[in-house]
């Protein structure tokens, strides 16, 4: 789940698409990458009080991501936490050998004991994110629909054709997820017409509405598929899931 720019709901669509593709059967790791940790608390876990966090994981030997996994109230969908010591691991980073491919490795015990592996990005093109993109099958950039959101997308999808040529040639966008979109206003239609006139099919037919329910199911530390089970946001994130897995993403 990645794009540069903040605010463009890869944290609610990472929560609400791996818990609509648990409710389907399939079982799910989410991914904390950014050191708000947002991911984490929106699923009720207090990683500011853990003491092995995905950070640790990626700087320090010894650790087993298994140990680090948290359960959580969804039946099938775990999380690895982050908190604000990942900022610091950037740097950490640096000066390692392989540093594109630290997460890929930290995750490895772990591949076969899950259909799915979520991994959501902090909002920058920095190293941790060049970690995620280089550990992964596939990427589904959310896009706020406003018309200043598609200019960086140029820019992301530059970075995907790089790492896909230099360190991860299976690495393909399995989608756009155009999110926060106003039905009543045409600045929203407007960008949602564009965004598909340039990417054509690698936009999903899906779109998420912008809501309050979002961000009280996170108060409340649960999905929406939980949170309020009938709602619209729901529906959307469940048909988003279908989607996915008919595309292969999380097949």
């Amino acid at each position: 789940m990645c794009n540069q720019k903040g605010g463009v709901g890869k944290t609610t669509t990472t929560i609400n698409l791996g818990a609509a593709l648990a409710e389907v059967g399939r079982k799910v790791l989410l991914i904390d990458f950014d050191p708000q940790g947002a991911l984490s608390v929106g699923l009720g876990v207090r990683a500011n009080e853990l003491d092995v966090t995905i950070y640790n994981l990626l700087v320090e030997r010894g650790h087993d991501v298994r140990d680090v996994i948290q359960h959580t109230t969804i039946d099938g969908l775990d999380v690895v936490p982050a908190n604000i010591d990942l900022s610091a691991a950037e740097v950490q980073l640096v000066g390692e050998v392989a540093r594109e491919q630290i997460l890929a490795r930290v995750l490895r015990p772990v591949l076969d004991d899950y259909d799915v592996i979520l991994i959501d990005c902090q909002p920058s093109l920095g190293l941790l994110t060049v970690n995620a993109l280089t550990a992964a099958h596939g990427v589904v950039i959310p896009l706020e629909t406003e018309y200043f959101a598609m200019r960086g997308v140029a820019l992301l999808i530059d970075t995907i054709n790089k790492i896909t040529d230099r360190l991860n040639p299976r690495l393909q966008i399995d989608g756009i997820l155009a999110t926060m979109f106003d039905s009543r206003t045409n600045h929203s239609r407007e960008v949602v017409a564009s965004v598909v006139d340039h990417f054509g099919d690698q936009v999903f037919h899906t779109v998420i509405s912008r809501t309050v329910k979002f961000p009280d199911a996170s108060l409340a530390a649960e999905p929406i598929t939980t949170y309020e089970s009938s709602h619209s946001g729901a529906a959307a994130y469940r048909q988003l899931a279908r989607e996915l897995i008919a595309r292969g993403g999380a097949a």
